[in-house]
């Protein structure tokens, strides 16, 4: 995508997001139960649904790296896992919001999210091992066998509240999931916003980091000019 392409994908995610307010606020029915709160949901579904693309695309670019060794995957594994991790940090927050007022407190080791939380730890670990001082190519094969790795986590995330008894609603189920009309509309239509604004957001980051290294380039070309010692001064 172009860097026009780029505007009007945020442009179009800016006009989606203000038809989301009125959706949430508006459109959207109240929950008999835990009254505007409740509302915290249409957030905290994308940012949780799109963290987990983000991931997906860091594996994917994970495998092409280890594969073909193109310095230009690893930095849209690099710019998928900041943004990610993003996502993925809001996603925690939004969910101890509602589980304060769904369960009464901000934290339960319920399985879905114990399995988000582990996924967070596993993608903090490739930020950490991205920024150690090592040769480029190592760091880039590390940092891309730590994505594809850690994305084994997150069929967990989506599935866990299948697979294990958990106390974390399944929005979309087999019997619909309990949402009226309405809600599924809003929520849709969220998730559709959020997708709108994460695309903008991981191409600017993965040109930013192409930048960055070629910049770094420059610098060290520079540096090696300036300790080169066959080079005299003349007199």
């Amino acid at each position: 995508m172009n860097r026009s392409g780029t505007a009007a994908a945020a442009l179009a995610g800016g006009l989606a997001f203000a038809l989301c307010q009125w959706l949430v606020f508006v459109y959207a029915p109240e929950e008999r139960v835990m009254g505007q709160a409740q509302k915290i949901f249409y957030f905290h579904l994308p940012l949780a649904w799109w963290g987990l693309v983000s991931f997906g695309v860091a594996c994917a670019a994970g495998i092409l790296h280890l594969v073909k060794r193109l310095p230009r995957h690893a930095q849209l594994a690099d710019a998928a896992v900041e943004v990610g991790m993003v996502f993925c940090t809001l996603t925690l927050a939004t969910g101890s919001i509602w589980a304060r007022h769904s369960w009464g407190v901000w934290w339960t080791w319920d399985p879905r999210l114990t399995t988000a939380l582990i996924l967070w730890f596993i993608y903090a670990g490739y930020l950490a091992l991205r920024s150690m001082p090592m040769p480029r190519a190592r760091r880039a094969s590390l940092c891309s066998a730590v994505a594809v790795a850690g994305f084994a986590d997150v069929p967990l995330v989506f599935l866990s509240a299948r697979l294990w008894r958990s106390i974390h609603p399944n929005v979309f189920a087999a019997q619909g999931g309990g949402l009226e009309t309405e809600m599924a509309v809003t929520a849709a239509a969220c998730v559709l916003a959020f997708g709108l604004v994460w695309l903008p957001l991981l191409i600017i980051r993965y040109r930013q980091t192409g930048q960055q290294e070629r910049l770094d380039d420059v610098m060290l070309a520079r540096m090696a000019d300036e300790d080169d010692p066959t080079e005299e001064n003349e007199d």
